[in-house]
């Protein structure tokens, strides 16, 4: 019974880490291309869609890598202290 308590921490906790680099990588892009298509109508422009919309996807990818480093150096403690 402990293995299979375990194994399903496991997994719900892949899944959690899963979801949270889904979600840092499209909520940045969203917002900066929601913004991006509000200053095109607003001002009257086509560029400023685009140009966030690149920005949203760094800013995306800068979270992932955090939140990689972060996952893969809080591994690397656990296996200090042990």
């Amino acid at each position: 019974m402990g293995k299979d308590k375990k194994y399903k921490k496991s997994v719900y906790r892949s899944l959690a880490v899963i979801s949270q680099f889904g979600i840092n990588m499209l909520v940045p892009i969203f917002l900066c291309s929601f913004a991006g298509l509000f200053l095109d109508r607003k001002l009257g422009t086509a560029f400023w869609f685009v140009l966030l919309f690149f920005v949203g996807a760094i800013a995306g990818f800068r979270n992932i890598f955090i939140l990689a480093r972060d996952i893969y150096e809080g591994d690397d403690k656990h296996e200090d202290k042990a």
